[in-house]
């Protein structure tokens, strides 16, 4: 299966539901705020590498964030977010998903104007929360949900069989990826991709033919195969469906 970027793009718009009940964490206090937008999405130019995907993802409820971007491993993870302003704020809050990094006034969440409005509880009260700027919010790791696999999106900067970086798509349930590998098979051994920024990874002359990767997340002893390889002939902004999905 092969997906270009525009076909990425529908997919990122389809079905992105963090879930709202259950969670490893209790909620943290913080302070939250927006950004300015003049379609109310998130930004294609965030500084997770997503493109158009980092913009409407979760229907653009997106954000970017300082202390939780864990030198980029934060990328993808989703949240919910309320603010605690009780005569405003709407119980359930927003669900957010990571796309970009950002610092405000002693704020974990910079969140599109989209997501910012979904703390209210209506929209006049959302358009109050607007003019406070900031606000005292609460906010708990909840795991995503996808209808479909992880995907492997080849990053537009990508020249074959020079230069490949990728990213690494739609990672369900509470797991950051902390490190990618790519099979050498002339030296029959896995070699370290490099973060590059963000979540992509990349590797200066990779290996000829199919790409075998595997990946490290947080909380797993073992790696992760995909056993779904990238094909030979792979081109700059391409996606490939992979075999796994985590719940």
């Amino acid at each position: 299966m092969e997906l270009h970027s525009k076909e990425l793009l529908g997919l990122g718009m389809i079905l992105l539901l963090p879930a709202l009940c259950t969670s490893q964490y209790d909620f943290t206090s913080s302070r939250a705020t927006y950004y300015g937008s003049p379609d109310c999405y998130g930004t294609p130019r965030g500084a997770c590498g997503f493109g158009e995907y980092g913009s409407t993802v979760n229907d653009g409820n997106v954000a970017g964030v300082s202390r939780l971007w864990m030198n980029g491993s934060g990328c993808g993870a989703c949240y919910k977010v309320r603010c605690k302003i009780p005569q405003y704020c709407d119980d359930d809050g927003a669900n957010v998903v990571v796309t970009d990094y950002g610092e405000g006034d002693r704020t974990d969440f910079i969140m599109s104007p989209r997501a910012y409005s979904r703390l209210g509880r209506n929209p006049d009260a959302s358009a109050e929360l607007f003019k406070y700027g900031v606000v005292d919010v609460e906010f708990k790791r909840v795991p995503c949900r996808y209808a479909y696999n992880i995907l492997v999106k080849i990053h537009e900067h990508s020249r074959n069989p020079h230069y490949l970086a990728i990213l690494v798509l739609y990672v369900g349930g509470i797991n950051d990826i902390t490190a990618v590998q790519l099979w050498q098979e002339d030296c029959k051994e896995w070699r370290p991709m490099r973060r590059a920024f963000g979540a992509v990874f990349d590797f200066e002359n990779p290996p000829s033919g199919q790409i075998n990767l595997r990946l490290q997340m947080n909380g797993r002893a073992d790696w992760v195969l995909l056993r779904r390889p990238i094909p030979g002939d792979w081109e700059a902004g391409a996606a490939y469906a992979t075999d796994i999905q985590f719940y």
